[in-house]
């Protein structure tokens, strides 16, 4: 089954900073599996925060371009409204937060059972979709 790549693995698949690099390695082994999934969201997101001034080796525009275009390799899930409805369920039955009941959505429309994070409830399940935070050894 594919799985599901959330904004954090994305970036720190291109970090530059020496103190992430151990996280570099986690990423950049999780990204080159071809059977990851990735939702307009993320691709947003990862633009906005790559590129983000206050970030400590910022992308520039036309850097993070070229990123995004290789991720496109990946099914990308769009904003649909099932998907906000999905979402919208599952934030009442979660209380998680609408954008990480968003990523969880996408990844459940994109038929994975594995969500790579490190924003959310380590091991928690929701809806056959097992959250995980691969960086958990590399911090």
């Amino acid at each position: 089954m594919p799985t599901f790549l959330d904004t954090n693995v994305l970036l720190y698949g291109v970090t530059n900073d020496p103190k992430e690099f151990k996280k570099r390695s986690v990423a950049d082994s999780i990204i080159s599996d071809a059977a990851c999934v990735i939702s307009f969201q993320v691709l947003q997101e990862f633009y906005t925060q790559a590129t983000r001034t206050s970030r400590a080796y910022p992308l520039s525009a036309v850097q993070a371009r070229d990123v995004l275009e290789t991720y496109l390799r990946f099914p990308v899930i769009g904003g649909t409204w099932p998907l906000i409805e999905r979402a919208l369920e599952i934030e009442a039955n979660t209380k998680f937060n609408y954008w990480d009941c968003a990523i969880i959505a996408a990844a459940l429309l994109g038929g994975c059972n594995v969500l790579y994070t490190e924003d959310m409830q380590h091991g928690r399940e929701i809806e056959g979709v097992r959250i995980v935070n691969p960086f958990l050894e590399a911090a």
